[in-house]
């Protein structure tokens, strides 16, 4: 792996920060990396405020949105909750569905089938609406790009309103009201919502009208912070204070959904790491080997018994799901293996038989072997059906651009897409996507990348500094969680390969002769040689706790390790 040092914070105002507020150095020297140099914005950012969030009529939109809706109420008109499969877009729904359902019976919800449908607002939802004499579509997660689908709907004499984060078109779709913070004509002052968090905005405003305050507001916040931690938007601005709070309404209240999936983790407080790595890809689950239904049944219901039947399906899903990507991974190693194309810049694998659902885990595992831009193809209906995952620092979206003339269609951002080919267009676009990335991918980019933040002494490294260190959460892009580096580090001598096929490493270092403290390198059994027979090495990691026997202590989580 490579190690990037992130460049180190300005002396003067690192110590005077330090100054006042009572802290060491490397904790104010995170501080500043994160743009933070006064006193107050330390007190913002180790202490979100909920009063601190904007005005939701500040976003294009907000006003007709909230006028169509209150018509709908009062005239107990037909409202269908439309939002899309995943994490973002079940928790979208539960969290809208729930809030109208407060204020009328009229209300009920669609998620498309990913199989037959696939993402975002189609034509057989539309009928759907249609059918069943809906007045009003309230599209959550999506919805931005489905011009035609609107249009359609809004011919046939229903209403659109559009929730949605993603980077629009050249053209916005004809509905009542487009509520995205990235419209090129929309000035509200936060652009990183994720969809769920454009959901609650219009909710804050909804309840701005029926005199609620944004306490009255709060019990939604655990699904607001589930789709902020799955869909990995930057945990800034009011992503962190809608995440800060939504994680402790998951420890100190959480709905009877969210009670029946974390029921079995035992910790006394859960981080929006748990979140991410527990809570969605259970969610998740549904959506990928049924249907994203049972996901907002379970986060809609009331009932704590209901919910722990429900869990219990959704965790047969999500044990059905962990089966499939493991095999599935292994066949695609193989066939890698087989096709003999270790110097190729990409990775494309095809199976006809393997399962949608699963094949965006899939191309993120093959990165964890084969460090390139990857694409993992099934068969889906008439075409090819493929996930597309990328390296840190490649565009893979604008890859996929450049072979447009083998692609019907195709969506995602920079580090994951998804696409449909014709069969006969196979070989073909493979050989165009391998050309256009082998051109433009720089050689750096092809070796896995560590960002560290600050190189600390072992000496650093106390209960105090942790304990700081944790208020630094909620974790996610643009405040990941701090990793360090040490130099000179030796072991005690007892350092030794643990855990199958001795795949990881324990051992116990110092620094100068000071204090062990335990580390623990997953993957890292490959590095013994480099720690024997007490060899100066250097480590980079991060800080966690261990908890052995009733005694919790402090140990560093190894990322990498160099002579």
């Amino acid at each position: 792996m490579r190690w990037t040092l992130k460049p180190s914070s300005d002396i003067n105002t690192t110590k005077t920060l330090a100054k006042a507020l009572g802290v060491d150095y490397p904790i104010a020297a995170l501080l500043v990396q994160r743009g933070i140099t006064t006193f107050e914005q330390a007190k913002t950012f180790f202490r979100p405020q909920l009063k601190d969030l904007h005005d939701p009529f500040l976003m294009k939109d907000m006003d007709k949105a909230v006028g169509r809706i209150e018509q709908a109420l009062a005239n107990n008109e037909r409202i269908l909750v439309y939002g899309d499969y995943d994490v973002d877009g079940t928790t979208s729904v539960a969290l809208m569905a729930t809030y109208l359902e407060s204020k009328s019976t009229q209300i009920s919800t669609y998620i498309p089938d990913r199989f037959e449908e696939g993402y975002g607002i189609s034509y057989k939802g539309i009928d759907y609406a249609l059918d069943h004499n809906f007045d009003l579509i309230i599209a959550l997660d999506c919805g931005v790009k489905a011009i035609d689908k609107v249009q359609y709907a809004k011919d046939k004499g229903l209403d659109f309103i559009i929730c949605d984060h993603h980077l629009p078109g050249e053209n916005i779709p004809n509905a009542v009201a487009v509520l995205d913070p990235k419209r090129s004509d929309c000035n509200y002052p936060f652009k990183e919502l994720c969809g769920c968090g454009v959901g609650f905005k219009l909710i804050q405003a909804l309840g701005q009208k029926h005199g609620e305050t944004i306490e009255d507001l709060i019990p939604y916040l655990d699904l607001v912070a589930t789709a902020i931690g799955a869909d990995i938007v930057p945990v800034i601005g009011e992503n962190r204070i809608l995440a800060y709070h939504g994680i402790e309404v998951i420890n100190s209240d959480p709905r009877p959904g969210f009670q029946a999936l974390i029921q079995n983790i035992k910790k006394e407080t859960l981080t929006i790491s748990d979140v991410v790595f527990v809570i969605a890809p259970r969610i998740n689950a549904a959506g990928r080997m049924k249907h994203g239904n049972y996901a907002v049944a379970l986060l809609k219901e009331n009932n704590i018994k209901q919910a722990e039947i429900a869990a219990k399906e959704i965790e047969l899903f999500n044990t059905t799901r962990r089966t499939l990507d493991q095999d599935i991974t292994k066949e695609a190693l193989h066939q890698i293996e087989e096709l003999d194309e270790f110097d190729h810049s990409t990775t494309v694998v095809y199976d006809p038989s393997w399962n949608k659902g699963v094949i965006g885990i899939v191309a993120s595992r093959l990165i964890e072997t084969y460090y390139r831009p990857t694409l993992v193809f099934t068969k889906s209906g008439d075409f090819l059906a493929a996930s597309a995952r990328s390296v840190r620092g490649f565009d893979v979206y604008k890859a996929l651009q450049h072979c447009s003339a083998y692609i019907e269609q195709f969506g995602g951002h920079k580090y994951a897409a998804g696409l449909t080919i014709k069969e006969e267009n196979y070989e073909l676009f493979k050989q165009a996507f391998e050309k256009e990335v082998s051109q433009s991918i720089p050689s750096h980019l092809t070796t896995p990348e560590v960002l560290i933040d600050l190189e600390l002494s072992i000496t650093d490294i106390t209960p105090k500094f942790y304990r700081i260190l944790k208020q630094f959460a909620p974790f996610g892009p643009q405040n990941m969680s701090p990793v360090f580096m040490t130099s000179a580090v030796m072991d005690s001598g007892y350092g030794k390969c643990v855990g199958q096929e001795d795949k990881h490493l324990k051992l116990s270092i110092s620094q100068n002769n000071s204090p062990t403290i335990n580390c623990i390198g997953f993957g890292l059994g490959d590095q013994l040689e480099v720690i024997k027979n007490k060899t100066p090495f250097k480590i980079a990691y991060s800080i966690d706790e261990n908890e052995w026997n009733g005694r919790v202590s402090l140990q560093l989580k190894l990322k990498d390790i160099k002579p």
